[in-house]
């Protein structure tokens, strides 16, 4: 598991969809670590172009236009991320960079 991949996740806590996939956010040194838990960002198909908001869609391979919602962060256990989806490209995943600092005031 790395940084920046995408994870389709069954029943995630609370939410009324059966499915929904994130997009895992911790740091690498975290993700590789004994640790049972990563901080994921979830997708959802409407958003409204924030600042908090990364867009993906057709050109990274998405059926519907969609957005990771930074504001929206959990911890999620690792042994639910076993459903791989596709990973962030490079600029897709300094965009989310930025929509996290954004997120998070820093």
């Amino acid at each position: 598991m790395t940084r920046g991949e995408l994870y389709r996740v069954f029943k995630p806590g609370g939410d009324p969809k059966q499915y929904r996939i994130f997009v895992v956010v911790s740091r690498q040194v975290l993700i590789d670590s004994k640790f049972s838990t990563v901080i994921c960002a979830p997708v959802f198909t409407n958003g409204e172009g924030l600042s908090t908001q990364v867009a993906v869609d057709l050109e990274e391979g998405w059926k519907l236009s969609s957005w990771i919602m930074c504001d929206n962060l959990v911890s999620l256990r690792k042994t639910e991320l076993t459903n791989f989806v596709s990973s962030l490209s490079p600029a897709k995943l300094l965009e989310l960079n930025r929509a996290l600092k954004m997120a998070l005031g820093l």
